[in-house]
């Protein structure tokens, strides 16, 4: 089993779930370079539509709508038999919309298509994806933890299983489905709160965190998994420490201020918590009891709300909470990162948001963040 504390820093890469797909990309990133492909599996995107068009902005004149999703699970089965190489892992599924009994027939069924190579990421679901389509978004941590452990009855049982919980009941159920060449799928979890990272330390494989904003925070975050994972008698150091980094990468100050100034770039506040950004000592557009990415619905957020944000964001909030500028520069930051516990990032430049220009050099922009990062890691 890897340990975290000698396993190499590799990137990984993201696989886009919306419309038009683009596989032809699979080869490149299947290509050694890369830790593993991490898909995407929303119903909706964080952009909200009432500012998706060419008002604002040009990507809008490319795609009518920003949430034109498809399932991240079927498109990692497709991945999965266009490559041979590099793991595959959901990023993430939640627990909200699928029965952990479909979760875990299609994480088995996608790892023998991948042949031992498929990863189910898991998380406790966004209100975005699960409360406008019906679903019962209550308890969704306690639903969570209890989908895990259906999951881990199904694979780990011989013969029928009855369950009795307070979200799921199974009765003479069976998943005789052996895994692929006798190992499980690994399972990555994304977790954030105390309850989460204690979850993340008992079952994980592998962790996302979702609002570790500073080294400091992840290493604190990293840390009470660890913790977690040893008082059940695990191996803290074999849950793989990963991490999706926003950043907005540009050559130079003028750039950058045309980036920042984009109405989407500054719609990344909306994943911010008022909490978070009054600790930059800003106080947020959407007010003070702002929750972040959880209180996201697109549906509901009327355009004049979103005018109104967009007045009232500033650069320097958007400057406080992810890093900015040079490729050399970020990857100074992300090293942070890596001394901190970090080893599988995600470079995530969100300066393709602010247009298509930008969009088309974006890609460029990561791998060469990538190549800094790695050979300050002394991994190339």
């Amino acid at each position: 089993m890897v340990n975290a504390a000698t396993m190499r820093v590799q990137p990984a890469a993201f696989l886009r779930t919306t419309l038009p797909l683009d596989l032809s990309v699979l080869p490149a990133l299947d290509s050694g370079r890369y830790h593993s492909i991490w898909l995407p599996d929303h119903m909706v995107s964080f952009w909200p539509e009432s500012i998706w068009n060419p008002e604002f902005t040009d990507l809008a004149t490319t795609s009518l709508s920003p949430h034109r999703h498809l399932d991240g699970l079927a498109v990692a089965a497709a991945a999965a038999v266009l490559t041979s190489n590099t793991p595959l892992a959901t990023s993430v599924v939640d627990t909200v919309r699928r029965h952990p009994a479909m979760l875990a027939q299609a994480a088995l069924t996608i790892d023998h298509l991948a042949k031992g190579r498929f990863i189910l990421g898991l998380g406790s679901g966004e209100t975005e994806n699960t409360v406008p389509y019906g679903f019962d978004f209550s308890k969704p941590v306690g639903r969570f933890e209890e989908a895990l452990k259906v999951i881990r009855l199904l694979w780990e049982s011989d013969g029928p299983v009855d369950f009795e919980g307070q979200f799921y009941k199974l009765h003479h159920a069976r998943m005789d489905t052996e895994p692929y060449e006798g190992k499980f799928p690994c399972i990555w979890i994304g977790a954030n709160g105390p309850r989460m990272l204690e979850i993340t330390g008992r079952y994980a494989d592998g962790w996302w965190p979702a609002g570790a904003w500073t080294p400091e925070e992840y290493a604190a975050k990293l840390q009470t998994m660890r913790v977690s994972a040893e008082r059940a008698g695990r191996d803290p150091m074999a849950i793989v420490p990963a991490n999706i980094q926003v950043c907005m990468v540009a050559y130079d100050d003028a750039e950058l201020a045309e980036i920042l100034d984009a109405p989407l770039v500054k719609a990344f506040l909306l994943q911010v918590s008022a909490q978070e950004l009054a600790k930059r000592g800003f106080e947020h557009p959407l007010g003070p009891d702002w929750n972040g990415y959880q209180d996201i619905n697109p549906a509901v957020l009327p355009r004049e709300r979103i005018l109104l944000m967009l007045e009232k964001a500033r650069p320097e909030m958007l400057m406080s909470m992810i890093p900015t500028g040079t490729p050399a520069k970020i990857a100074r930051r992300l090293k942070a990162f890596v001394d901190a516990g970090l080893r599988v990032p995600k470079i995530m430049d969100y300066s393709g948001m602010a247009g298509l220009k930008f969009a088309a050099r974006s890609a460029a922009k990561v791998r060469e963040t990538e190549d800094e990062l790695m050979r300050l890691a002394g991994a190339l």
